[in-house]
């Protein structure tokens, strides 16, 4: 079934509507998705390496204006909804001290997040929810995330029979450690905030 699977998405990597579909990917997965746009990132740079530097900008362009939209739903929402609930439980001083210091680190939280598979939505949503400085954070995510998918892209450019043989070889434990590492990031953002 993995293998299946593996085959459709190196399929479809070559699809005339890939690059939508690549951007529409990145674009909600940097404020609600849970699915890293590198499912879709690795493939379609394997199936077309010589496009590997346009793959990358489509994927880090997207992601950013998702980013953006994290960053209005954490701007917005949380007012209307998350402020209340603190309130009702006296967390309001509690969230107070975690937005200064998260504004006070931020730009290196975004950076890190961004460069990391760490679930970027949740930095998204909080750059928003505390104010975060919006050329600061705008910044931080291009960088980010331009060098982060700019570094796949160009290994995978550089490398890409050599990683697609050991992909292909080795499909289940990286699946397997894939999704170890999502449910990982789930649970470091649990303990963090």
């Amino acid at each position: 079934m993995l293998r299946s699977l593996y085959d459709r998405t190196m399929a479809l990597a070559g699809h005339r509507h890939a690059n939508w579909a690549l951007a529409a990917v990145s674009f909600i997965e940097s404020s609600v998705f849970p699915i890293p746009p590198d499912v879709m990132l690795i493939p379609m740079v394997l199936a077309q390496r010589h496009k590997a530097l346009l793959i990358a900008t489509i994927c880090t362009v997207a992601s950013v204006l998702g980013g953006l939209l994290g960053y209005v739903i954490g701007l917005f929402l949380f007012e209307n909804i998350g402020q209340p609930i603190l309130d009702f439980y006296s967390y309001g001083e509690k969230f107070a001290s975690f937005q200064s210091r998260y504004n006070e680190w931020g730009v290196w939280i975004v950076l890190i997040a961004g460069l990391t598979p760490f679930p970027y939505k949740v930095i998204t949503i909080a750059s928003g929810v505390t104010g975060l400085s919006l050329p600061v954070f705008i910044i931080a995510s291009i960088f980010a995330r331009g060098a982060r998918f700019a570094i796949v892209a160009a290994l995978l450019w550089k490398f890409g029979e050599s990683i697609q043989n050991f992909i292909e070889r080795y499909l289940g434990i990286l699946c397997a450690v894939f999704i170890a590492l999502l449910i990982g990031g789930f649970a470091v953002v649990k303990l963090v905030l």
